[in-house]
C-alpha cells in the first residue's frame, strides 16, 4: 500500500437533459380509460398505496418523497400482473384499439369474458420467461382463465421463486443459462407447440403487438399516480425513478410524461432509469447510442437481471429518457432495509429505485446530477418500488 488516498470509480451514470422537451402521441386505448377501466373489473382491484417518507425528502434534499408502493397488486407481490392481465385479455378477446372496457363490469363478467375466449382456443397453452415477478403474472391469469401455463426461468431462478410460479398451476422449465436464453427458449417452444401464446414482456423484430400490450397494461399505475398525487396536494413530480430489466415499465413511464396531451408547454418530470451495476444494458445501449447485448451477472436484483433492452422500448428511451444510474446490490439491500423500516416491504428490485435515487441526488458530483435533472429543495420525487420483500414481510 502506498499509503495515498484512492479516487473512487465514476459513478455509472448518465444525463440527458435535452430529453425532456421530446414529446410523443398516446396510444387510444391508454387515452381513453379502457386499460384502466379493464383493470378494474378485475376482482381484487384497488390502486396501490401512495406513501410519503419524510425523512428520505431530507436525505434526498427534496419537498416530499413518495413511494409508489407494488407489494401488493391484484394479490401478486409485484406490479406485472397489470400487463400481463391486459396483454392476455387482448390476446383472448381481439378486442379492437381503444373498445370501450366499462367501468361498470362485474368481475365474474371480466374473468367469464376470458375463459369463455379461451375456451375456443384449441390446444392454447401460454408461454413465457420469467425472472420470478412476469411468469407468476401470466400463470396467475392463465390459471382465472382455465388455461395451462409454461414458464421458463434462467438458471439462477431460486427455489422460492420457482415454487411460487408452480403455485399458479404452471410447468416450471429450468433454462440452464441466462435470463435472455431463458426467453430463447420460451421463444422456441412456444413456435414448436400449436396453440401456443408467447406472453413475453420483452420485445424483438417481429415480435411486437403483446409486449406493446403490456406497456399499455402498467399505465394503470401512472393514472393511479396522477390522481394520488394531486389528491396529496404534491403537484407533478419533478424526478420519477423506475428500476429496469427489459425496460417495459420505463417505456410506460416515459410515454406517460413525454405524452403530447395538447396542453402546451408543460414543466415534464424527469424520469430515472435504475439498473443492478451487474446488467446495466439500458445505460451501456445509451453510452453506444444503439440497443447492445450485454453479459449479465448474478444480483441480488434477480427481477433487473436482464441483459437485452427490450426492442419497442429503445426508441423512447434513446429519445425520451433523462437519466440512468446502476447500483451496487449493497446499495439494493441497504434501501430495501431502509423501506421496511419505513413500514414499506420493498425486495431488491423495487427498492433500487431508492437506491439510484440516492446515487444520482447526493455524494461527490451530486450538485451537478441534481441540476441535469432539475432536482431542488422544493421538489416531488416518487420511487416507484416494484415488488413486495422476498419473503413478503
Amino acid at each position: 500500500m502506498d499509503g495515498m488516498p484512492h479516487a473512487s470509480p465514476p459513478l455509472p451514470w448518465l444525463a440527458r437533459p435535452q430529453a425532456r422537451s421530446w414529446t410523443c402521441g398516446i396510444r387510444e386505448h391508454v387515452r381513453s380509460g379502457a386499460v384502466r377501466a379493464f383493470h378494474a373489473s378485475l376482482p381484487g382491484y384497488a390502486p396501490t398505496p401512495l406513501t410519503e417518507v419524510p425523512a428520505l425528502a431530507g436525505e434526498l434534499g427534496a419537498g416530499r418523497v413518495f413511494i409508489k408502493d407494488e407489494s401488493s397488486r391484484l394479490g401478486l407481490p409485484a406490479f406485472k400482473v397489470l400487463g400481463a392481465s391486459w396483454a392476455i385479455h387482448r390476446l383472448l378477446t381481439d378486442s379492437p384499439a381503444g373498445e370501450p372496457v366499462t367501468p361498470s363490469a362485474t368481475p365474474p363478467d371480466a374473468l367469464a369474458r376470458l375463459r369463455t375466449a379461451a375456451a375456443h382456443r384449441p390446444g392454447l397453452v401460454f408461454v413465457t420467461a420469467t425472472d420470478g415477478n412476469h411468469g407468476r403474472a401470466v400463470a396467475r391469469m392463465a390459471r382465472l382463465a382455465n388455461t395451462p401455463a409454461r414458464v421458463f426461468v434462467p438458471a439462477v431462478t431460486d427455489p422460492a421463486t420457482r415454487a411460487a410460479i408452480a403455485s399458479e398451476n404452471a410447468e416450471v422449465s429450468q433454462v440452464n443459462g441466462s435470463y435472455d436464453q431463458a426467453v430463447a427458449h420460451a421463444r422456441q417452444w412456444a413456435g414448436d407447440h400449436p396453440g401456443a401464446a408467447l406472453v413475453q414482456d420483452t420485445a424483438w423484430p417481429g415480435y411486437d403487438q403483446v409486449p406493446t400490450w403490456i406497456v399499455e397494461g402498467y399505465s394503470t399505475l401512472f393514472a393511479e399516480l396522477d390522481s394520488q398525487l394531486a389528491a396529496a396536494g404534491a403537484g407533478p413530480p419533478a424526478l420519477v425513478a423506475v428500476p429496469v430489466g427489459v425496460g417495459s415499465l420505463a417505456q410506460a413511464a416515459v410515454m406517460h410524461y413525454r405524452a403530447d396531451r395538447g396542453q402546451g408547454p408543460v414543466t415534464a418530470p424527469a424520469v430515472l432509469a435504475v439498473e443492478p451495476d451487474t446488467a446495466a444494458c439500458l445505460l451501456a445501449s445509451l453510452r453506444a447510442g444503439r440497443p447492445v447485448t450485454i453479459p449479465t451477472a448474478n444480483t441480488i436484483m434477480a427481477g433487473l437481471n436482464c441483459g437485452t433492452i427490450s426492442s419497442t422500448a429503445w426508441p423512447y428511451f434513446s429519445a425520451g429518457l433523462d437519466a440512468a444510474v446502476a447500483v451496487t446490490d449493497d446499495a439494493a439491500r441497504r434501501a430495501a432495509a431502509d423501506l421496511a423500516a419505513a413500514g414499506i416491504s420493498s425486495g431488491p428490485s423495487g427498492a433500487s429505485s431508492l437506491a439510484g435515487a440516492r446515487a444520482a441526488l447526493t455524494g461527490p458530483g451530486g450538485k451537478d446530477r441534481r441540476a441535469a435533472v432539475a432536482v431542488d429543495s422544493a421538489s416531488v420525487i416518487v420511487l416507484l418500488s416494484t415488488e413486495g420483500a422476498h419473503p413478503p414481510q
